[in-house]
């Protein structure tokens, strides 16, 4: 079954590039045309390298590993965190700080930091301070908060990302490469696609079209989420009906020698 079609593709804006002058000749493979000024992207393309993109995050995911979903733009911003949320995965939409994975020890320090406030008000130790110090906690809070909360629940770095906009979010493209974690992104036709592992040619500034892209891979992932799902539940059955087959067998073995022996007994 499709994930999706070229007819949605099109309704979405999904199709739409930016003026000529402003495209990125290495995106050429991808343009299917030009229309007063504007490239116009392939659809035919897209659809492929979006299943592609898809077919590939779903492995990632039925594997147990984290998808990091990073759009700092505006447009994107609160679609991405929806998607992200109901899907269970970390995101990031206000800035990307440098280092946010090449140094992630120091971020999760900031994330403990944040996760020991909320203990300060729960223990009692937080009703006890002056008011001004009060202020200067929630301010922290409400900073780490914006910044890092996508990512509280994230122990160790991501097994991928999956980013709107790669010009805008380049420092996270750059740190994911040196890492050699694997990047998924929607790429417009102002944009290199070489370093991108999963380039997705679409429209990165229309709201349908980041939001039809983004649907197609949370979905993706739901079926990764489910399938792993499954494959437990089988390998708890299998499991369970391993160790009654043991126990069984057991009780069988340790029979037999009992009725020889009482056969043994009878015929002395």
């Amino acid at each position: 079954m499709a994930r999706t079609t070229y007819q949605e593709l099109l309704d979405a804006g999904v199709h739409f590039g930016h003026l000529t002058r402003k495209w990125d000749p290495k995106m050429a493979k991808y343009i299917f045309m030009e229309r007063n000024g504007i490239h116009i992207i392939d659809l035919n393309k897209t659809l492929t390298k979006l299943d592609e993109a898809a077919s590939a995050i779903k492995q990632i995911v039925k594997s147990g590993r984290k998808v990091l979903f990073v759009a700092t733009k505006k447009q994107a911003k609160e679609i991405i965190a929806e998607q992200a949320k109901a899907v269970n995965m970390p995101f990031v939409t206000e800035r990307w700080l440098g280092g946010m994975l090449t140094n992630f020890a120091t971020v999760r320090k900031s994330i403990k930091k944040m996760s020991n406030i909320d203990k300060m008000q729960k223990d009692g130790t937080y009703d006890v301070l002056s008011k001004k110090e009060k202020l200067m906690i929630q301010r922290e809070r409400i900073k780490l908060e914006n910044l890092l909360g996508g990512i509280a629940d994230l122990n160790r770095l991501p097994a991928a990302l999956f980013i709107i906009d790669v010009k805008k979010e380049h420092i996270a493209v750059a740190e994911a490469m040196k890492l050699n974690i694997p990047t998924f992104a929607m790429v417009d036709t102002n944009s290199d696609p070489t370093n991108i592992d999963f380039p997705i040619p679409a429209n990165d500034d229309a709201t349908k079209s980041i939001s039809l892209i983004a649907s197609v891979i949370g979905k993706a992932i739901t079926e990764g989420l489910e399938e792993r799902k499954r494959d437990k539940e089988e390998d708890a059955e299998k499991e369970a009906a391993a160790s009654k087959a043991a126990v069984d067998n057991g009780e069988a073995t340790e029979a037999t020698p009992g009725k020889r022996t009482r056969k043994a007994k009878d015929v002395e």
